[in-house]
């Protein structure tokens, strides 16, 4: 007899979990998070809300779902650019998981805005979330992994060799994706590359880039090749 997730009953609830998914994906899709509403799903699915609220409790609950699907989501198109780009050297590899990781966003705006902004004044997201969001971050930490710290990074370097070492669950990730490395250094570059990467992806995908005459890949790998410069990782520029 079929058990747990093999059950009739269990599959059919995963069906309608996944339609309410997809019903508030189309949603944010038009309106945004803010247009974020399980009275206008239920409508669109034909349920009543007491019913609907037998799969998510809360708009919150069904928000922390969406969210961490989103970085599953994105974790999966790094890991294929990390793949498909296994045996290239350390510079190409980085323009490639950061070229990834635009391209994604660009496809999927109100995905990437759930995990760049406030989905709601109100909205926190739990602390599990965290272990999605390190999935997207730890091929940057295998591939920064081969660089060096400069000499305007090291204050930052420092301040996060303090962190981890009170912070073992981070400690562990670093590790994980990075073994060989200094955990500090493969992590400050890992940093900066995500500060400069949601810099240039947050504001092309507000449209602030119209009309300004340049693309914003352009843009992107030129910050790429000033952080690889600058921590001295070997390879050349992939041809744009």
């Amino acid at each position: 007899m079929p058990t747990g997730r093999d059950t009739p009953r269990q599959r059919y609830r995963n069906q309608v979990r996944n339609e309410i998914k997809q019903a508030a994906l189309a949603q944010m899709g038009t309106g945004g998070a803010g247009a974020l509403s399980l009275n206008a799903i239920a409508r669109t699915l034909g349920m009543t809300g007491p019913a609907l609220y037998k799969y998510f409790g809360s708009r919150d609950d069904l928000l922390t779902e969406l969210i961490r699907d989103a970085y599953d989501d994105a974790a999966a198109a790094v890991r294929r650019a990390a793949r498909a780009t296994a045996a290239g050297s350390p510079r190409e590899r980085l323009h490639a998981l950061a070229a990834a990781y635009r391209e994604w966003a660009v496809k999927a705006p109100h995905l990437y805005q759930l995990l760049a902004g406030t989905p709601s004044p109100t909205y926190q997201a739990p602390a599990e979330t965290v272990e999605n969001a390190r999935a997207v971050l730890g091929p940057f930490l295998t591939v920064l992994a081969h660089g060096q710290c400069w000499p305007a990074a090291e204050g930052l370097r420092a301040e996060l060799e303090r962190w981890l070492s009170r912070t073992p669950a981070a400690a562990a990730w670093v590790h994980d994706y990075a073994p060989e490395a200094d955990a500090a250094t493969a992590l400050a570059g890992t940093i900066i590359v995500w500060a400069r990467l949601h810099g240039i992806v947050s504001l092309e995908v507000q449209g602030q880039f119209d009309g300004m005459g340049h693309r914003a890949a352009t843009l992107l790998a030129v910050e790429v090749e000033s952080i690889a410069d600058s921590m001295q990782l070997s390879g050349s520029q992939p041809p744009a």
